[in-house]
């Protein structure tokens, strides 16, 4: 006999949104969707199980009587406009969660091991000026304009400033799927990165999914929420205003940090040229995106010029990457200690090794499933 159940018709298209799928994916995906929500026709337990699984929900959820309110565990600083976003995906809670998950590991890691606090987390507010706090980071991040001489590019920069970040305590995690997950890409629109900070073990997360000119400054604002001491969601959007004040902070440290307002006030040459972008860009080892808000902060360009040239510089920026797509991702070995953080992966190898941590639990920390995997990150470990 075919059991079939009643499911609250808000819980079903909860399930949808939840899942961010187009109507075009809900048809595909779900195709008596519209039935089961009208009651015409009621899913059978077998369906409702595979709905669950394909929305990512837990499947009791689906018989409560009403959808559950799911806020994001830390502050949320996203604006769209001037309204805040309520409706977090499950493909970013789930990325939260885990990165929650490692945090509250290397916590203890930490702890273990005796490691100390690091010192510049909650050593700022929003009172500092942004230039004085910048200079900091650029002289704990060894990131002076001669140092950064030494990257061959602002992509170069990127890699170079996140071993640099690790260095000094705080781990990276930049990833644009949900795990290992490719088939639950992030949205760079939903957000694009957050700070969960604690004493011992502060983190950043960067959504890989978004352009890696947009990742640079991302990594540089979520650091300054590091500096303030506060854990926050953000989208660190270059080209929109924020009503909250730490993200307005954090955004006058990451592009005072990139691009000190002193130096591109007497190196621009007066116009905002594709040839005088990329000459500033290589310069500061920054992309043309940080390079025009830089000359919007220093007055060069109205908001509207700016906005007018940003929307441009971005598309022309985009199609140059759909040029360059095509090489599957790169190599595994050397993409997911990115993803993880190169220092938590090494201090899960470290105490797996050490016996302290089960292989079971590195494999799951580490996204892994197989031995042989485990040995291949090893070794690219323990090369870098």
């Amino acid at each position: 006999m075919v059991v079939r159940v009643r499911v609250e018709p808000a819980l079903l298209v909860w399930a949808v949104e939840r899942a961010g799928w187009s109507e075009e994916a809900t048809a595909q995906r779900a195709p008596r969707l519209e039935e089961w929500i009208n009651d015409s026709v009621r899913p059978t337990l077998k369906q409702l199980e595979h709905f669950a699984h394909a929305t990512h929900t837990p499947f009791g959820l689906l018989f409560l009587p009403e959808p559950p309110d799911e806020p994001v565990p830390i502050p949320d600083m996203r604006t769209l406009g001037n309204q805040a976003i309520n409706r977090p995906s499950v493909d970013l809670l789930d990325t939260i969660y885990s990165c929650q998950s490692k945090q509250d590991w290397y916590r203890n890691y930490a702890a273990t091991h005796g490691l100390p606090e690091v010192e510049f987390v909650g050593a700022s507010d929003t009172s500092d000026a942004p230039q004085s706090v910048a200079g900091q980071i650029r002289q704990m991040l060894r990131f002076s304009l001669p140092e950064r001489a030494a990257f061959n590019s602002w992509e170069d920069a990127l890699r170079k400033l996140i071993d640099r970040i690790e260095s000094i305590g705080v781990l990276v995690m930049v990833n644009g799927i949900v795990g290992t997950d490719t088939h639950r890409k992030l949205n760079p629109e939903e957000f694009r990165g957050f700070a969960l900070v604690a004493p011992t073990a502060p983190l950043i997360f960067i959504n890989g999914a978004d352009t890696k000119a947009a990742q640079i400054f991302t990594m540089v604002h979520e650091l300054a929420h590091v500096w303030l001491g506060e854990s926050a969601l953000s989208d660190a959007a270059m080209a929109r205003h924020s009503s909250h004040d730490a993200e307005l902070w954090c955004n006058q440290v990451a592009a005072e940090v990139l691009v000190p307002l002193e130096t591109i006030r007497t190196e621009y040459r007066g116009e905002p040229t594709r040839t005088e972008l990329e000459r500033l860009a290589r310069m500061y080892r920054v992309s043309t995106l940080v390079i025009l808000k830089r000359l919007y902060d220093a007055r060069f360009l109205t908001w509207d010029d700016y906005q007018e040239y940003y929307e441009t510089e971005l598309n022309r920026v985009l199609e140059i990457l759909k040029a360059k797509r095509g090489d599957g991702g790169g190599n595994y070995y050397n993409t997911q200690p990115l993803r993880l953080s190169r220092q938590f992966a090494r201090a899960v190898i470290t105490d797996t090794f050490e016996g302290k941590t089960p292989y079971r639990d590195a494999y799951h920390l580490l996204g892994t499933k197989k031995h042989q995997t485990f040995q291949n990150l090893v070794a690219e470990i323990g090369a870098a």
